[in-house]
């Protein structure tokens, strides 16, 4: 299973509509927040492609603030990560994970991509492809899952595939 993890957008429809066109065989799609408009707009676009959105700090409608997501056996915390507040460390996010028996945590908020496992918990921020910040090139993340115990992460420049 081939999962397409983005956050960050912030009103940037023509970037997220490209990450979207370019990985079309993906299972599903998750926004992980801050970029509501233009995902509401790219997911009316892609009925048939399922998509997760998180409300983020910058967005005002009615959007859960997490949501837990199960992917080939797999249970994935997706929050936006203001409220578990990454900025300053990820020991609240990894408990989170953890009290809803996630292996899989994903965030954004910061814009900095990272991947790691902490405590047995595989994390996940795909970083902004609209304003990424440290001098980082504008990123994406591509999860891969298999039924086997199989965890893929990478995170992708905007303009590789």
């Amino acid at each position: 299973m081939k999962i397409i993890v983005v956050s960050d957008t912030h009103r940037n429809f023509a970037v997220l509509d490209e990450i979207v066109n370019k990985n079309l065989d993906a299972d599903l799609f998750i926004h992980l927040g801050d970029g509501e408009n233009e995902a509401r707009d790219v997911q009316n676009l892609h009925l048939d492609k399922p998509m997760v959105y998180v409300g983020g700090n910058s967005d005002f409608g009615m959007h859960k603030s997490s949501q837990i997501v199960t992917a080939c056996g797999y249970k994935i915390f997706c929050c936006h990560g203001h409220l578990q507040h990454v900025h300053d460390g990820l020991d609240r996010l990894i408990s989170d994970a953890k009290t809803n028996d996630c292996k899989i945590a994903l965030f954004g908020h910061t814009h900095l991509y990272r991947t790691e496992n902490i405590d047995g918990v595989f994390l996940m921020n795909p970083g902004s492809p609209d304003c990424p910040r440290n001098h980082n090139k504008p990123t994406y993340g591509v999860i891969e899952l298999d039924s086997e115990g199989g965890i893929k992460m990478n995170i992708l420049a905007v303009d590789e595939k």
